[in-house]
Formats: structure tokens, C-alpha cells, sequence
């Protein structure tokens, strides 16, 4: 048998970006792989040379959706694509946590109001004030959390999105953030390491797309209880094959429980530079899914 051919699928625009891809080229070329970074809006690539695509930093794909995930679907055909193309496609819109909430997983409650319905100045109600954003984002783009008494900017910023024909998402604002998201990181269903991520909508009322997505990371290790969170979530996911690469972000409610805020399955990142281990254990899974 020839050396596997690996592609970590990135994109133009990003690659430079992922701070991840160098090491994960590196680590699995020390391992015997032909691995190489490859964008997927690159033209002409040969998806079927590659024995496994591994999506990584495709950070444009919320810009471009409808091509990325036609992307997928063509790529799936032509090779093993990790994390599969209905996967992607199932995850590419926060609607999932709808599906989740219907599975019995406990996620931040969460209303969805599409194009062209009402907006009802009561969805916008809080003790803690609410968070606003569109369902199909990243790296907490067109996202903004409002104070209570700022009910309008919130109705403003939600109609601003219909607008565009965008679908919204209104969630409580779960004051306990403050101590930070945490980050779970799993391979192939497998728990591998975790991080605390600082909060990310730190200034009130207003929309930052220049805020930085992952404030003061710092190694975590999660409770029982927010394990086995995790791990319903994964388990309530469509299909029966387990997701290759998975990250759940918690937090806490009012009461201390973890809920789902996301549900990473496209390209999260992985935060490995700081955790040799868990490039370990990256490595070692897709050692393990080439042999399938």
C-alpha cells in the first residue's frame, strides 16, 4: 500500500491565518503522510487523488454558502471528506440547535425568526438583556448583545438581518459567560482536551466583526456533567456515523447547568498549538480513518 494522500482543506483567503494548518501539514508528514494544505475554492484540484480531505480553516464558507456547500458535495463523491457533506450541510445553520433542544440536549433557548415573518418587540425581552445574530455565522459576525431597556436597538438589528433575507437567531444573554465558554474538543467521539475561552461580546449594544473570536484561551478541564453535555450533543447529531472532528462550546445558565451555545462541525478551530497532545491525537485519528 502507497503513503495515504491527505488533503487539510483550507481556504484562499484564510490560510495564512490558521496558525493550526503548518503543524498539522508538519505532523502528519512526520508521520508518513503526503499531506498538504489545499483551499477549497482552489481551481482545478483533483479531490479523488486525495485517499482523505480534512476540512480545516474553510473560515469563508458563511460568505459563500451555497458554493461551499455544493463544494462538499462534489468533494464527498470524489474522496473521503471528513466531516461528511450532510454534516456540513446540517451543521452550516445554528437552526440545529433546535434539533438538539428536540433531542432532549440542554442548548441556551433559543427563538428563530425567519424572512418575512413578524418581529415581535416581546422577543426581545430579558432579565439579562439578549443576544442577536443570523443563523448561519462565524467567529461571532453580525452578533451584538443588548442590555434590557435597549429592546429596540435589538428589533432594529434583527430587522436588519430580515432584511437581507437572513434568518435570526434571539437567545437570553447568560451573564455566567463571564467565566468563560468553554470548548470541548473530540475526535472521532473521542473527548481529546478542552479550553476556557473569555467572553467574546464584551461591549454591549454594538455590532464588532473586528472583536476578536477566542479571547484569552487557557486550557481547561471540563466536569462530568459538562462532558456528558458534550457528548449528547455529538450523540444527537442525524446519521450514524459519529462526526470525525467535533468542538461544543458550553456555558453556563443562571442555575450552573452547561447548555450548547454551538455545535462545531465544519471548521473549528482546535486550539493545538498550545496542546501537543491533542495534535497528537489528531494525527492518530486520521491515521486511523485512512485505514478505513
Amino acid at each position: 500500500m502507497g503513503t495515504a494522500r491527505i488533503a487539510i482543506v483550507t481556504s484562499e483567503a484564510y490560510a495564512d491565518l490558521d496558525e493550526d494548518l503548518p503543524l498539522i501539514v508538519e505532523a502528519l508528514r512526520a508521520d508518513g503522510f503526503a499531506a498538504e494544505a489545499v483551499a477549497w475554492d482552489a481551481d482545478s484540484v483533483d479531490w479523488g487523488g486525495f485517499d482523505l480531505a480534512v476540512i480545516r480553516s474553510t473560515w469563508d464558507y458563511a460568505d459563500r454558502l451555497d458554493d461551499f456547500l455544493a463544494w462538499a458535495e462534489e468533494a464527498g463523491r470524489a474522496t473521503q471528506l471528513k466531516n461528511a457533506a450532510r454534516v456540513v450541510h446540517w451543521s452550516s445553520d445554528k437552526r440545529y440547535l433546535a434539533a438538539l433542544a428536540e433531542r432532549g440536549v440542554s442548548v441556551v433557548p433559543t427563538r428563530f425568526i425567519e424572512p418575512g415573518e413578524q418581529v415581535r418587540p416581546e422577543y426581545f425581552e430579558g432579565p439579562e438583556g439578549v443576544v442577536v445574530k443570523p443563523t448561519v455565522s462565524l467567529g461571532a459576525r453580525d452578533t451584538a448583545r443588548y442590555e434590557p431597556g435597549r429592546h429596540a436597538d435589538a428589533v432594529s438589528h434583527a430587522r436588519m438581518l430580515l432584511d437581507q433575507g437572513r434568518a435570526v437567531m434571539v437567545q437570553p444573554y447568560l451573564p455566567l459567560v463571564a467565566e468563560g465558554e468553554r470548548a470541548l474538543v473530540f475526535f472521532s467521539g473521542v473527548f481529546s482536551h478542552a479550553v476556557r475561552k473569555g467572553q467574546v461580546l464584551t461591549e454591549p449594544n454594538v455590532i464588532d466583526n473586528a472583536r476578536t473570536p477566542h479571547p484569552d484561551v487557557a486550557p481547561y478541564q471540563p466536569t462530568e456533567t459538562e462532558l456528558r453535555t458534550a457528548l449528547e450533543a455529538l450523540a444527537a447529531v442525524p446519521g450514524t456515523e459519529t462526526p470525525f472532528i467535533a468542538r461544543v462550546d458550553l456555558a453556563l445558565d443562571s442555575t450552573r447547568v452547561p447548555v450548547v451555545m454551538e455545535l462545531e462541525l465544519i471548521e473549528p478551530n482546535l486550539f493545538l498549538g498550545a496542546n501537543p497532545e491533542g495534535l497528537k491525537r489528531f494525527v492518530e485519528a486520521v491515521a486511523a480513518e485512512s485505514r478505513r
